[in-house]
């Protein structure tokens, strides 16, 4: 399963970012079969949660981001989508799209797209 994340940049703190991420081999009735996520990892720290989609299509986001942060997706483009609002210095970090099949929990990563929020 091949994942591509685009969208990450520089920016200043109160600013927005969306980021995406599409499955480009995958059929769409095979996406839809997945949860689809954003994870971070920040330079010196673990890899961590930001938002994901559950198996009965709830939204799970970290506390951290929850009201600025939104994750959609869009399945008949194969896509997720990371809107990123009020952006702080904190959340400077690499952004991993991530897939998890419902039944079989296979986990797929995406190659990271980097987030830097200025001051």
């Amino acid at each position: 399963v091949q994942l591509q994340a685009s969208g990450g940049g520089l920016v200043q703190a109160g600013e927005s970012l969306r980021l995406s991420c599409v499955a480009p081999g995958m059929i769409l009735s095979v996406f839809r079969g997945y949860n689809m996520g954003w994870y971070r990892q920040a330079s010196g720290k673990q890899r961590e949660l930001v938002a994901r989609f559950q198996d009965d299509g709830s939204r799970d986001v970290a506390d951290v981001v929850k009201g600025r942060f939104t994750i959609f997706r869009d399945n008949s483009q194969k896509k997720i989508f990371l809107q990123m609002d009020s952006l702080r210095p904190e959340d400077t970090a690499v952004y991993y799209c991530h897939a998890e099949h419902q039944s079989t929990r296979s986990e797929y990563w995406g190659q990271g797209t980097l987030v830097t929020v200025s001051s």
